[in-house]
């Protein structure tokens, strides 16, 4: 509930930049099929009832994160994404809260392993989110969005993009020295990330928006097989 309030009142912010982009002109409040004083009683009535539920059913860390990451997602992302090419950073670090705010609703306490589960969730991140920008390139540049590609240019997003590859294995791989993840899935990280950056250099040649493409994809079996490990990490040795 927390997630989708933020969802909603970022969809409210972004009405104007919405319509100007062929991915997401047909969203509810661009579209205008929704009123946007009734898009905002929503989002708040959301994120009413999910710190309600969070507080009685999690711990305080966990509100904590919800507040903190909702505000980061709705203003310091909204004010970012439009003047900075670092918005997407900032973007990633609310993007990284609900799978560390599940772990701190178990452990009841922020330790290395929610940290280093933080750091893996935001390198996966930017490469994911680049690749969407060089591929839907150009909507960005006509909504005038300074994301990497269009602020920067494409060998910069490609460079970024295989650099983070690289900071995402090993951030993954320290799960498995100072986490509860096992050999096993340091193994299986390891060959995920080598994969992922395998993928982007066996195909360097292919045009822009089409590399964009591979990274997208790849970023997506990475993120399904990484959980998996993830979960089966800690049964594992």
């Amino acid at each position: 509930m927390v997630i989708a309030s933020a969802c909603v009142f970022n969809n409210y912010l972004d009405r104007g930049i919405d319509r100007k982009m062929a991915r997401t002109r047909a969203r509810a409040l661009a579209a205008g099929r929704i009123r946007p004083v009734a898009a905002l009683v929503y989002a708040a009535g959301l994120g009413a009832v999910g710190f309600v539920v969070l507080g009685l059913f999690t711990n305080w860390l966990v509100v904590g994160l919800g507040a903190i990451s909702l505000f980061f997602y709705v203003v310091l992302y909204g004010i970012g994404k439009r003047r900075s090419v670092h918005g997407t950073l900032i973007g990633s670090i609310p993007g990284a809260a609900p799978p560390v705010a599940g772990y701190l609703a178990v452990t009841d306490h922020l330790d290395t392993a929610a940290v280093l589960l933080f750091l893996i969730l935001v390198c996966w991140q930017m490469p994911h989110f680049y690749a969407i920008a060089m591929y839907r390139y150009k909507d960005y540049k006509a909504a005038g969005l300074p994301v990497l590609p269009v602020k920067s240019g494409m060998r910069a997003a490609r460079l970024q993009t295989l650099s983070y590859i690289v900071l995402f294995t090993a951030a993954a791989a320290a799960l498995a020295i100072a986490g509860p993840a096992g050999y096993i899935y340091l193994a299986v990280v390891i060959l995920l990330g080598a994969y992922w950056l395998f993928i982007g250099l066996r195909h360097y040649h292919l045009s822009d928006d089409k590399w964009g493409r591979k990274m997208f994809f790849a970023s997506l079996k990475v993120t399904v097989v990484l959980s998996l490990a993830i979960a089966a990490g800690s049964a594992l040795p």
